[in-house]
C-alpha cells in the first residue's frame, strides 16, 4: 500500500524559505504523478503544484515563481522548495499521489489524487 510521509515543516519568518520534503514508499515511486497540497485553518484544502513522471510542473497561479516542485526517482522522495513567504502560506502541507501509474498529472487538483500523507505543519510569522 502507498505511504506518503512528509516533513520539513516548521516556523519560519515572513521572507523566509523551507523545504518539504514527501517520502514514498510502497509502490513504484517513479511511475506516478505527484503533487503539494495544502490546508489553512477553516479553508479548503487547495493544490500547490505537480509534478508529472517526465518532470513537467504545474503551479497553483498565486505559488508560482515562489515554490518549486521536484522530485529524486532514486530516492523515492517529492520535494516542495518555498521562498518568499508571508502569513499567508501558514497551513499543513500534504503530498498526495495519483491513483493509477498510467495517470497524467493534470494539475493540482485535489479530486485528482486519491492518495495522502499526513501533513507536515508550516507557519510563517510576520
Amino acid at each position: 500500500r502507498a505511504q506518503l510521509v512528509e516533513s520539513g515543516g516548521g516556523s519560519v519568518q515572513a521572507g523566509g524559505s523551507l523545504r518539504l520534503s514527501c517520502a514514498a514508499a510502497g509502490y513504484d515511486y517513479r511511475n506516478y504523478c505527484m503533487g503539494w497540497f495544502r490546508q489553512a485553518p477553516g479553508n479548503h484544502r487547495e493544490g500547490v503544484a505537480t509534478i508529472d513522471t517526465d518532470g513537467s510542473t504545474t503551479y497553483a497561479e498565486s505559488m508560482k515563481g515562489r515554490f518549486t516542485i521536484s522530485r529524486d526517482n532514486d530516492k523515492n522522495t517529492l520535494y516542495l522548495q518555498m521562498s518568499s513567504l508571508s502569513p499567508e502560506d501558514t497551513a499543513m502541507y500534504y503530498c498526495a499521489r495519483r491513483a493509477d501509474y498510467w495517470l497524467r498529472c493534470r494539475g493540482p487538483n485535489t479530486y485528482d489524487f486519491p492518495y495522502w500523507g499526513q501533513g507536515t505543519q508550516v507557519t510563517v510569522s510576520s
